[in-house]
């Protein structure tokens, strides 16, 4: 199995933090900048920007977190806390 490729942002330790968005959604992109705001180290993948062979890991890895399937989903310490959507006050509350 292929490792998807995510892209690494630098900052404070806070767990591991994932965020799997789609490039054309603006709430996958609210969070990605809330993130940076708060300045977490954190990894995200654009899923819908994946070539087909890798799209269908990801979106199993996905439902594994949000059995919906959608997004942004957010996933802190490999879902020990899962966000579904733009919370900006959970997102806070989590990372903050």
């Amino acid at each position: 199995m292929n490792q998807m490729k995510m892209e690494h942002v630098p900052g404070t330790l806070k767990g591991k933090i994932t965020l799997f968005a789609l490039s054309t959604c603006g709430w996958c992109a609210k969070t990605k900048a809330l993130l940076k705001e708060l300045g977490v180290d954190h990894y995200y993948i654009f899923v819908d920007l994946l070539p087909p062979e890798e799209l269908e890991e990801a979106i199993k890895e996905v439902e594994k977190f949000n059995p919906h399937g959608s997004f942004p989903t957010l996933v802190i310490d490999n879902g020990t806390r899962v966000i579904i959507g733009f919370k900006e006050h959970e997102i806070r509350e989590a990372l903050g």
